[in-house]
């Protein structure tokens, strides 16, 4: 007796239908995960995509808009681009759009007052985009952004402020005393900070984690070194400075590039890093492991701010009710360029 082998559909002759036979499901719940709709759980939605995959299924955007009254792009305006959490906040945001059928449209704003965000969210409306994305983390950019009476939904990325409906944020304030917290415990008197930019909404809150777990602890209070950017740059001024006092041994970064910048003045100018100098950075950039020594580091998942904010964005597109946003955790992550203090002479 010969079994009839059914041919796998081509990918030009492949349906919807043919998708929801391979996956166990109907075509309604096919068109649900293929219009973007959250009200599919996480072991449908992943059968249904592997279904799509190994049928090269050609999801139509242009049908999808038409039949969803959409464009199926997102708006995003993104404040500094080169600094390193702006940018994997912005890869994961595009592709948690790709993932749900949508593209994206960048603009790319050089500055946080009234008129540049204004004309950067008239130019998304005006390419008719279904939802916006602002990852402008600025103190000055909060005061624009809200009040806003925009004709799509908005979710912001604002770091280290309190949660909200709209808003994703960072625990930045949990991540310094983490890292403050780690080097009191090696048995360091106090920790020094090389504080973040002025303006940026993470340098305020990294400031008063470390400050916080100082005062909580009742240690020493010492001034912060001020920088102008986030660059290695900076913290390559910051550890000159450090390096002229002796009685410095921990510092903390207020991110991972200023952290390479104050461990290559530390060593060029005689000390060790972390015999002499714990430091600390922030962020966990994919590098951080393999500077010499490697760096402890507070670790951020950015690409996971990338999601929820275009998961809530999605939410808010089909008429869901807006429920705070949790802030999403950071993580200590301990490697080689902290130590406990040499004991004094």
């Amino acid at each position: 007796m010969q079994t009839e082998t059914r041919p796998v559909p081509t990918p030009r002759s492949v349906r919807m239908i043919d998708v929801a036979r391979l996956a166990g499901v109907s075509q309604q719940t096919v068109s649900r995960v293929v219009n973007g709709h959250s009200n599919v759980g996480a072991e449908v939605r992943e059968r249904v995509e592997q279904a799509i995959v190994q049928l090269r299924y050609n999801r139509n955007s242009a049908a999808r808009a038409l039949a969803t009254n959409r464009s199926m792009n997102l708006g995003v305006i993104s404040y500094s681009l080169p600094v390193h959490g702006s940018t994997m906040v912005l890869f994961g945001v595009a592709e948690e759009a790709r993932r749900n059928g949508y593209s994206t449209s960048l603009v790319s704003i050089s500055d946080v007052d009234p008129r540049t965000i204004r004309t950067a969210l008239d130019t998304l409306v005006g390419d008719s985009v279904d939802g916006i994305v602002v990852l402008a983390p600025m103190s000055a950019a909060a005061p624009v952004l809200d009040g806003l009476d925009l004709p799509v939904p908005i979710v912001r990325f604002e770091q280290g402020t309190p949660a909200g409906p709209h808003t994703v944020t960072m625990d930045d304030v949990l991540g310094a005393q983490l890292a403050t917290r780690h080097l009191l415990d090696l048995g360091h008197e106090t920790v020094w900070h090389v504080a973040g930019p002025p303006g940026w909404t993470a340098s305020d809150a990294r400031r008063s984690g470390w400050l916080s777990e100082l005062a909580g602890r009742g240690r020493p209070m010492n001034p912060d070194f001020a920088t102008t950017d986030w660059t290695a740059e900076s913290g390559y001024r910051a550890g000159l400075l450090i390096a002229q006092n002796p009685t410095i041994t921990a510092v903390l970064a207020a991110n991972d590039a200023m952290a390479l910048g104050i461990m290559k003045a530390l060593t060029e100018q005689g000390r060790r890093v972390p015999a002499d100098v714990s430091v600390v950075g922030f962020d966990d950039m994919s590098e951080a492991r393999y500077f010499q020594p490697g760096l402890t580091t507070i670790r951020l998942d950015f690409d996971e701010v990338g999601r929820v904010a275009v998961e809530r964005l999605l939410h808010l597109m089909g008429g869901e009710p807006a429920e705070q946003i949790p802030a999403i955790a950071p993580e200590l992550i301990v490697r080689a360029s902290t130590a406990p203090p040499r004991p004094r002479a």
